[in-house]
């Protein structure tokens, strides 16, 4: 036997070099492969080759195999093999342990590894019912040495992983070695602690092979932390935890300590069990935590990784202190809190983006908790976060670079800039919530803080570093110093001062000094537009200021109308800077216009006449910044409180664009499509793509007239007090229960402009009709594609950052073009969609309203591409859309596009459906007691899309609908005559929906549920519905029939909820789709073994053992402590 055995050996030899081989071909290797796999599937010697090939004389590739194939034995062939073969094949893997390594600083990782998953896999399967002295035998293997003392980490460790972390074992198993590892937790607990003692004692003698051990034991304790009951954590005063803390000063531990430290103090539970945590703020493990926080260290990647996991463990502890403090458990505020945020202070300030990021959330729990922010520590070191802030907050970094010592922590954590940009504008947001809560319990300091920020930045000069614009020279780009020190103070300082207008009282608002510095910043002269859009911004910020000194307010806009004609004489195309600059401005006058429409009115005439001084000139405004002008004009208007004032002011404003837009000429391009493209300049073809746009000008007049109706439509409003409104003239009538029905002074002029609205609609709609798509010329064949930006919005992929503002706005004709079609589409659904809540009863009046919409707005859905749906979703009523939601969603799988437009349009299409779902789960329809005879066509479609969209490739768009949707539609028609194929047809499509998405937790509870109440519900009057379970795959046909027989009669109780659902889901188990992963696996399968012995609870039955039984007996003054 030894000869035959020998003789396979040398050939898996050969077959695994073969494979592991980088010269070996591909078809040697995949002959390797099915060698060995033949040979583990069907040879009878695999244990004895297994044995054989492990042996310390192998290498370790070699060895590793050997293990490998005895782990596939025990995995596989257990239940097959007699009980004298398992007995066997245990004692040689102990045998493998104790003497079957070499010393621990030699033997490979890999090898070690193997060893211990089979154990680990044997234990799973005999343990503790067949193997009941395991945790003996182990403790034993450890007096052999350090080698078999790391083992049996890895095994505790290992089995811990399988059994509670990745539960890899059936129900049963599970909970046999859960409740035994629980029975000897204190055990093994001490069994660990010594352990680690010792071997910890041995390393400081600089016995590197305890350390391995030392390092094991912690892994090991990690595995366990996790879920033990907090009392073994907590014995003895936290003693294990004080032990994690003194070895955070180890180097070669420190790392292993803080993830244990870090998993202990993680832990949720009830707050008297998490008390004892507060151990940790006494003086001693807070002066080994303070100390490794504060300890200095390179890029060394253990270093660093140690640093993130303390970093961990400080902001774990400031959740445990939020949550203690303050509680029904009367926990005081700790001694060493000030050392506790030094430490955490101590990474605020680390130069690694990631450490700084970590710390935010905790200051902002400190400073927003009711009982830790009054503490006078805290407020000292609000201060300190505050000074800290103001480098923080600047945009400096980028793995790319090596302009600061956090670049090099960068290019450790980030792929890209564009990835550091996007963590770093999450960590601003953090930053700025965490500044705000400072400025509650500092609000004097931040605005000193604020304020020096600002005159020093005032005062120092412009810094253009080496990223000057590439279109301008002697201008900032957006990451030179100069620019990232603005845009941060700029950022601080409207977190600072938006939060002090909103805490302090009127007096104690320090006005002389808020003013002054509005002062500067109003007299600052530069003229570089990035620096210029940082001052706007804090002018914004500052005008409350005005508020107190109206004499300032002429200055105050002076400089914003100099900032929105910034450039003015400088022909296009302009920088997207200088653009966003003079759009900054536009924006800042709405705002103004909006917060403080009363403080404006006397200024109204004023600006109306400049407005008008503006309108004159062509070449000074785009429409653009006309439209904001009119806007911030009817934000004023509404404070006239003169329905007719008001009225006659919009006509006057809007009489250029009534005239513009109802003209003949415009009538004839928006009522037909191919005189519209002519019109904008689609149709041509032009061989310069850079060359001048002679139809730019036509496509800005309808442009400027439908962003100016929806300016309209959005701002002009009637008083908000319901006595100035009836005062007014605002008010027409009054419903039933006496509120007032209001009329909007724009109601009128708009009405006029609807109609060519509605046929600008339902000319956009008619565009992506094969006929009008024809009629693009080459140069525009691509202009209804979808806007890069809302692409990349699509796919959650960040903005490029760098250079942008250095770009023109649009760099060519095409372009320019694709935006137009884009946002004249979003802006004609916009109107729409505020036309009802503006207009009110006028518009709900117009004749032929319905007809107008259909025939506009749901004109040629099925030509419309997926991201054109988005703006109708919130306007439109869903009736025409089921037929192209199903036919995509069918015809998905045989586009043959290019895989990123594929990615793209599957993206929008998922987009598009959740918003559908939200809106019809929002639907006043869904809450009615059944559907209206005259709604009936409509709620069956609605039926039909919620059922049919389970089994769309979307899992969160299931869930919803499962969830929210189907049962309560289903629900109100379940009294009618149902056809037999429609109750298969909703049985079957949420059967389908878990093949499809059922191996998802959140699906499968839903879409179980929906099932079980559709069979619950249907099941006694449609048979079908058996018949469909019967089909599934592997389903227990007796068990099928008693809950069969329990739901036809409706005798389960409710205590027997639990129960009935855990039969029903096992019964459609086998719908259940597996993930891709998953299908092609084999199946592991392990037996359930004897159950464990529980001791019973005790019983005291009356009637038994007793010769006195009767009720006189029973209720006699003997039995009354029974």
């Amino acid at each position: 036997m030894a000869e035959p055995i020998r003789s396979l050996c040398d050939e898996l030899i050969k077959a695994v070099n073969v494979m592991m081989e980088a010269e070996s071909s591909q078809t040697y290797r995949l002959e390797a492969l099915k060698f060995i796999e033949d040979f583990k599937e069907k040879s009878p010697l695999c244990v004895e080759c297994g044995l054989q090939l492990a042996e310390k004389s192998q290498t370790a590739v070699v060895r590793h195999f050997g293990l490998q194939i005895l782990e596939h034995v025990v995995k596989f062939k257990w239940n097959d093999m007699p009980p004298q073969e398992k007995l066997q094949l245990k004692n040689c893997t102990m045998g493998l342990l104790s003497d079957g390594t070499h010393p621990i600083l030699q033997e490979e990782c890999h090898v070690k590894d193997a060893l211990s998953r089979i154990v680990v896999e044997m234990i799973k399967r005999e343990w503790p019912q067949h193997w009941p002295d395991m945790l003996k035998e182990l403790e034993a293997l450890t007096a052999m040495g350090d080698a078999q003392t790391e083992l049996v980490m890895l095994v505790l460790l290992r089995l811990a992983e399988d059994v509670i972390t990745f539960q890899t074992l059936p129900t049963q198993r599970r909970r046999d070695i859960q409740h035994t590892l629980t029975q000897n937790m204190d055990s093994i607990f001490t069994f660990l602690l010594g352990i680690l003692q010792l071997h910890v004692n041995e390393y400081k003698k600089m016995a590197k092979a305890h350390w391995r051990v030392g390092v094991a034991t912690l892994n090991t304790l990690a595995g366990y932390i996790d879920w033990v009951a907090l009392v073994h954590i907590t014995n003895d005063n936290c003693h294990l935890l004080e032990i994690f803390c003194l070895l955070l000063s180890e180097p070669e531990l420190q790392l292993e300590a803080a993830e244990c430290l870090l998993i202990a103090i993680s832990r949720k539970g009830k707050l008297e069990e998490r008390k004892p945590f507060m151990v940790l703020f006494d003086e001693v493990a807070m002066n080994y935590i303070l100390s490794a926080a504060q300890s200095s260290g390179g890029i060394v990647e253990r270093r660093y990784t140690f640093l993130k996991r303390l970093c961990q463990v400080l902001c774990a502890l400031g959740s445990q202190i939020c949550s203690l403090v303050g509680s029904d458990i009367e926990v005081q505020v700790p001694v060493n809190l000030d050392k506790y945020m030094e430490a955490l202070f101590a990474f605020t300030t680390h130069p690694s983006q990631f450490l700084r990021s970590s710390t935010q959330m905790t200051w902002g729990n400190l400073f927003r908790h009711e009982i830790l922010s009054k503490d006078p520590v805290v407020g000292q070191m609000a201060i300190k976060y505050l000074r800290a802030a103001r480098i923080n907050l600047v945009k400096t970094g980028f793995p790319s670079k090596n302009d600061c010592p956090g670049c090099e922590f960068s290019r450790v954590d980030f792929d890209s800039d564009e990835d550091f940009n996007c963590s770093f504008n999450s960590f601003r947001a953090q930053q700025g919530e965490a500044v705000r809560l400072a400025c509650k319990i500092v609000p004097f300091e931040a605005f000193r803080i604020a304020r020096e920020w600002v005159q020093y930045q005032i005062c120092t000069p412009i810094d253009t570093g080496n990223t000057t614009s590439k279109t301008e020279k002697g201008v900032c780009s957006a990451l030179s110093p100069s620019a990232v020190q603005w845009d941060a103070m700029t950022f601080f300082t409207e977190s600072v001062f938006g939060q002090l207008f909103k805490i302090l009282e009127k007096e104690k608002i320090p006005i002389d000094e808020g003013m002054e510095l509005l002062q500067m910043v109003v007299h600052y002269e530069t003229s570089d537009p990035l620096i210029l859009s940082c001052v706007l911004t804090i002018i914004s910020t500052l005008f409350p200021f005005v508020t107190h000194q109206p004499h300032f307010l002429p200055q105050v806009l002076f400089k914003v109308r100099f900032l929105l004609m910034f450039c003015a004489c400088i022909q296009a195309p302009r920088t997207r800077a200088v653009k966003n600059l003079r759009r900054h401005a536009c924006s800042s006058i709405i705002r103004i216009c909006r917060d403080y429409s009363d403080f404006m009115l006397p200024c109204f005439d004023l600006m109306y006449e400049h407005v008008k001084r503006l309108f004159s000139n062509e070449l000074l405004l785009t429409q653009m910044e006309k439209c904001a002008l009119m806007e911030a004009l009817i934000l004023i208007s509404n404070q006239f409180k003169d329905y007719n004032k008001q009225k006659a002011f919009l006509k006057e404003l809007m009489a250029a664009v009534t005239a513009q837009w109802l003209s003949e000429e415009m009538k004839s391009v928006l009522l037909d499509p191919a005189t519209f493209l002519a019109y904008v300049g689609a149709d041509q073809v032009i061989s310069d793509a850079d060359t001048e746009d002679q139809m730019g000008i036509n496509r800005s007049r309808i442009s400027f007239c439908v962003n100016t109706i929806l300016g309209v439509v959005k701002r002009a409003r009637w008083p908000a007090n319901p006595e100035e409104a009836k005062a007014g003239g605002f008010v027409v009538s009054t419903t039933s229960d006496g509120a007032p029905i209001y009329r909007n002074p724009c109601a009128e002029p708009l009405q006029a402009l609807l109609p060519n609205l509605f046929a600008l609609i339902r000319t956009q709609n008619s565009l992506f009709l094969p006929e009008n798509i024809n009629r693009l010329g080459k140069t525009f064949t691509r202009v209804y594609d979808i806007m890069d930006m809302e692409k990349n919005f699509a796919l959650g992929i960040p903005q490029p950052l760098l250079d942008a503002y250095d770009s023109s706005a649009y760099r060519n004709i095409a372009e320019r073009m694709q935006g137009f079609f884009s946002s004249l589409y979003d802006n004609c659904y916009h109107v729409l969609g505020n036309a009802g809540p503006c207009m009110q009863q006028d518009f709900y009046a117009i004749e032929g309203l319905a007809e107008q919409i259909v025939g506009s707005a749901f004109t040629h859905l099925d030509s419309v591409p997926d991201h054109r749906l988005r703006p109708l979703v919130y306007f439109i009523l869903f009736y025409s859309c089921y037929s192209y939601f199903s036919a995509q969603e069918e015809d998905e799988a045989y586009e043959e596009n290019l895989v990123t437009q594929e990615v793209v349009e599957e993206q929008l299409l998922r987009l598009v459906t959740r918003e559908v779902m939200d809106l019809l789960s929002k639907l006043p329809l869904l809450k009615c007691f059944s559907p209206s005879f005259f709604l009936k066509d409509i709620y069956m479609t609605l039926l039909t899309i919620c059922f049919n969209s389970l089994s769309w490739k979307d899992t969160i768009n299931c869930q919803r609908c499962a969830s929210m949707l189907c049962w309560t539609l289903l629900k109100q028609v379940l009294g009618c005559n149902l056809l037999p194929d429609a109750v298969t047809w909703l049985y079957t499509s949420v059967l389908k929906g878990l093949q499809m998405h059922g191996q998802h937790e959140g699906c499968n509870a839903a879409l179980t549920q929906l099932a079980l109440l559709i069979y619950e519900s249907l099941r006694p009057r449609y048979t079908e519905l058996r018949f469909i379970m019967n089909q599934i795959p592997d389903i227990h046909v007796e068990a099928l029939e008693q809950f069969d027989q329990k739901t036809i009669q409706s005798t389960v109780s409710k205590a027997g909820e639990k129960k009935k659902k855990e039969q029903f889901k096992r019964l459609i188990a086998g719908t259940v789709g597996k993930p891709l992963g998953q299908q092609f696996k084999k199946e592991v399968h392990i037996r359930n073994l004897p159950s464990l012995f529980k001791k019973p609870k005790p019983t005291r039955d009356m009637l038994e053992n007793t010769d006195t039984a009767g009720l006189i007996t029973l209720f006699s003054s003997d039995h009354d402590n029974c």
